[in-house]
This record gives C-alpha cells, structure tokens and sequence, in this order.
C-alpha cells in the first residue's frame, strides 16, 4: 500500500524493492550509523569544559545544515507514518526516562557529565539493536540515521536541562555559561583520581598551617606573660638581704634561749630559692630544722601521707626527750607550741615592722608578715619546724616514686637519695582522733622539699641544659604560668570559695611527673612553649577529672583525696575554656 509522502517526512521505503537491496542498504545505513556513534562517543571523551560548546556548535551547524532533522524532532510526525511514530514516540520516552534516571542518580552521588555521556551512549548501541531487528521486520521502515541524530539531540537536551538546574540567577541570560558552569561544578565534585589522593595531603598541611598559626599567637601570649611575671633586680636584693636578716637573728635568739633548739639548722625551700617565684618577691619559706639520728617512722593513715615518729634507744639524753609520750613517740603538737612562743619573743625587739599572724589550723608555720620601710610592701615568711632525719635510705614507702631515671639519670637519682629527709608537724582531719594511741595533731608528714629544689636546678636532662653553652627549655617557664594561672582564678572565684583546696604545690607535682614522663630537652625546648604549656595542662586536668595526683615521691598519697569532685571539675573547666580561648585571663 502506498502512503502519500508530506513534506519533512522520509521517503517510506520502495516494497517493490529486492530484498537484497534492502539488507544492502540496511547494512550500509547500520555502518554509518556504527561510524558516527563512534565519532559522537570520542567526541564525548575531552574534558567537560568542553562538551557544551561542542554541543551547541554540532546543534546550530545540523539546524543549519538539515533543518527538517530539528523539525521532526521539535513537531510531532506526520499521520502518513503512524506505527513508526508511535514507535519512536515510546523509545523516546523510555530514552527520556532513562535518562532522568541517571541525572537522578548522577545529582546524588556527584557523577560527572562524562560518566552520563558514556552511560546514555550504551543505551544508544542497545537501542540501535533493538532497532535493527525491528526494522528487519517492518514493511516500511524510515532510516536509521534519522532515529538516531534524534534520539541523541534529546539526550543533549535533558542532559543540558539538568545542567541548568543547577545555576543561579545571573547566569540564566547565557545559556553557553550554563553549560560551563554545570560542567566545572560536576568536574570539581567529581575529580580524577591523581587529584584526590593528593586532597588529604593537601588538607593535612593546611590544619599544620593554622596550628602554627595557632600556636604562634599563644607563644607570644605566653611569653609577653613571662615577661611580666618577672622579678626585678633590686627588689629581689633588698627582699633578701631583709629576711636573711631577720632570719639569723631568730636562729641566733633560739640557740641561745631554747635547750632544744642549740643544733638547730636552717633549710632554704619554696619558690623564691627555686627560681620559680613569680610577680614578686613577697613570700618565702625557711625551715628551721632539729636533727635526729635514729628514728622509728610508722603510717598515721591510709593514705600514706602522716606518719607517727618515735625516737629509738640513743646512748645520752637526747634534747628532744621531753616531748616524748610514753610509747616513745614525739608530741608534734608540743613542740611546735614551745617554737612559735620562741619566734615570737625572738622578734619582738628586731628593728623591723614585724606581725605575726593568727595561728592557722593544722599549719606547722609561724607567719611573719614584715612591711618594708622603703616601698611600703608587706613580706611573708613562714618559718616552718621540721625533724631533720638522716639515715642509709629513705623509707620503703617510697620506693616506687622518685622515678627520674629517664630523666635526670640513675647516678643522679643515687645521689639525691643519700640526702636527708625531712618531718614537719602538720596533720589532717580533727586534731583529737586518736590512731594506735596517737593523736592526729601530733602526727608529722614527710618532706622532701630540699630535693625538689635540687631538682628544678637541675631541671635539664643534659647538664648545659639553659647554660649559655647549651640549649633553653621551658620547663620552669610552664611551672610559672601554671601557678599564674592558679593564682589568677583564685582571685575570680574569691567569692565561692571552690578554688581553696588548691596551691602551688599541685602545679609543682603535676610538672615533675611530666618532666619524669618527657625527659629529654627536645621535648621542652623554649621554642615549643606554647606546645608545652598546653600539654601540661592537660595532664594536670587529666588528674583533676580523677580526683588523682600522686605524691612524687610517695606514690600511695593521693594530692587530691581531700579535694572535692566538684572542685576538681570547677578547675578543670575553668583551665579548659582559658586554654581554648588563648588565656584572656593573662591579658
């Protein structure tokens, strides 16, 4: 049956035609249609930047060129040719969906424009096959080529709408920036492999960037604070010349004046004499010590802080006999009675404006506060009691502390252990509890404060350590800023009183267990300051989560045992937001 032809349609094919010519002309449409399939699929391959423009140019030159092509595919087929339209109509639309399909799944999971491309081309040879067989079997069946220029420009076309969909405002005048633009955000979300595994390099060395930067602006914070925690010259000199002064003069009084104290020694502890004093020099610390030779030590607690001591069989009289109850142990409480009323008459005729403040519970202290006559300021000096006791070693408690091998070495740690150890009077809890017939207040703790000065003077692990000849570390330049920061938020919580329980002494401990844990000087060059500073922050916040901080010498003595919870946390937050916040409390 012959169908009248209607312009922009295709010739219907002749039936009277042989079928060897029509599989003649089946086979050649099929290889041009193979040979354009693989010069559309290589030209596919470049770079997206370039797959719009290519897109726009090959539609304007086929609208140019062949514009009853563009026809069919924007109007709707002739009613001369119905099988073959409805036929391409549902391919169309099978082709549409397909296709949404993979512009779905390309928007969620970044796929690039090439990847669509390549995917749309297999559905292309897929569909050309079906077609080839379809067309074997049709009486009339229009060209190939045709189907297929079609079927591709609408590809384009829904590629390059989901494409659009994706820019903003400004660039919807410009439909060939579209494109581009489409095109360098997929490439970006979809990069090659070469580029990605490079990113976490890339990455890496941009948080190194901004933790150096970081780092740099505490580092100066820290050091400008340094600076002003300072002591001056002159005001050190003339602060001890004063209490060198006074001291000998009370030495002096109590040889003379008390039978007890005719061997009485001085020890020079605390801050000032290790060079860790800070702001001023407005507190210092003088034990005055008895010695004794042989002593019976044993535990008053649990905690393995307070010991009960008791003097052994000596072959004379011992001056110290008088304080001692029946089961041989020394009345702390006594003598450190008898002391203070010694210190007080020893000080009264001195050329000085001396107060001597109230008696403080469970402190083996006598507290001079002394006003300077040139700048007005007022001095502290506690004067402390304590048992000098020098034997072969130091007690069993103490064996599993003191671990500076690592650090300071195990000759050096042999000689510090050939020192003395010293006994104050000080206890805990209610002074009339009474444990094995001794009362708390006659209980003594131990001391090993001469050789934490020892210590931080030989702070370095190499012996040049902060010499002009040798490298500058930072280890007492952190100590400082800890006990800055103590005393700083002491002052803000004045009121609330959670921060009472703490002192100087827990930033003292919490550096000599880091130093024992680091202990080259690499590891605290004055270089990584800031570094340092805030790794030991938060091994000092790491105890107070706890509620831990060991004694260094006397491991079994919690630092914290009477501390409360909420206390430790208090601190620990209160260090945490400085630290995060570069330490506005310094400014």
């Amino acid at each position: 049956m012959n169908i009248p032809r209607k312009p922009g349609s295709f010739p219907a094919t002749n039936p009277d035609q042989p079928k060897a010519k029509t599989q003649t002309k089946a086979n050649g449409n099929e290889k041009s249609k193979q040979q354009k399939t693989d010069r559309e699929d290589k030209s596919l391959e470049p770079a997206e930047a370039k797959l719009p423009k290519l897109g726009s140019r090959k539609q304007q030159s086929k609208k140019e060129k062949d514009p009853h092509d563009f026809a069919s595919e924007d109007k709707p087929h002739d009613k001369s040719t119905p099988k073959r339209d409805n036929r391409q109509s549902k391919k169309q639309r099978d082709l549409r969906q397909s296709s949404e399909n993979s512009e779905s799944k390309h928007e969620e999971n970044g796929a690039s424009v090439h990847k669509n491309a390549n995917h749309a081309g297999k559905n292309e040879k897929q569909d050309s096959a079906q077609r080839k067989n379809q067309s074997k079997s049709d009486e009339k069946p229009a060209p190939k080529c045709q189907r297929k220029k079609d079927l591709l420009n609408i590809d384009k076309e829904e590629s390059l709408e989901s494409s659009e969909s994706k820019l903003d405002a400004k660039s919807d005048a410009n439909p060939r920036r579209r494109h581009e633009s489409a095109i360098k955000t997929d490439f970006s979300q979809d990069a090659s492999p070469a580029v990605s595994a490079h990113s976490p390099d890339r990455q890496k060395k941009s948080a190194e960037q901004t933790t150096k930067r970081v780092d740099d602006t505490l580092g100066k914070i820290l050091k400008a604070t340094i600076d002003k925690l300072k002591i001056k010259k002159n005001e050190r000199s003339n602060a001890s010349s004063c209490i060198n002064d006074i001291t000998d003069k009370v030495i002096a009084f109590l040889k003379r004046n008390t039978t007890w104290c005719e061997e009485i020694e001085r020890l020079r502890t605390g801050s000032y004499y290790e060079n860790v004093k800070i702001c001023e020099p407005d507190e210092f610390d003088v034990m005055l010590t008895i010695p004794v030779e042989r002593v019976d030590i044993r535990e008053f607690d649990e905690a393995g802080a307070f010991y009960s001591i008791a003097l052994k069989r000596h072959p004379t009289r011992h001056p110290l006999d008088r304080f001692l109850n029946e089961n041989k142990t020394i009345q702390a409480s006594e003598m450190l009675s008898e002391f203070r009323d010694a210190v007080k008459k020893a000080v009264e005729k001195l050329p000085y404006q001396i107060e001597i403040q109230r008696k403080k519970p469970k402190c083996p202290a006598v507290t001079l506060e002394v006003k300077m006559g040139e700048n007005g300021k007022t001095i502290s000096v506690d004067f402390v009691l304590g048992l000098k006791v020098h034997r072969a070693s130091w007690p069993d408690f103490t064996k599993d502390g003191f671990k500076i091998e690592n650090w300071l070495g195990k000759k050096e740690k042999a000689n510090m252990k050939h020192q003395p150890f010293y006994l104050v009077p000080k206890y805990e809890g209610k002074g009339n509890s009474e444990h094995d017939g001794v009362v708390a207040k006659d209980a003594w703790r131990i001391s090993f404060s001469h050789v934490e000065k020892l210590i931080l003077n030989k702070h370095g692990h190499s012996k040049t350590c902060c010499e002009e000849v040798g490298q500058k570390c930072c280890r007492k330049d952190c100590l400082k800023l800890l006990k800055y920061l103590l005393q700083q938020l002491k002052e803000v919580d004045s009121k609330s009183n959670k921060m009472s329980s703490f002192c100087s002494y827990h930033a003292k401990t919490t550096l000599l267990h880091a130093c024992a844990t680091r202990g080259t000087d690499n590891e605290w060059a004055y270089s990584q300051l800031a570094n340092c500073f805030k790794q030991l922050l938060e091994e000092f916040v790491k105890h107070l989560r706890i509620r831990h901080l060991p004694n260094f010498f006397v491991p079994s003595h919690n630092l914290l045992h009477q501390t409360s919870q909420s206390s430790c946390d208090f601190l620990a937050n209160a260090i945490e937001f400085q630290c995060n916040n570069n330490f506005p409390i310094f400014s």
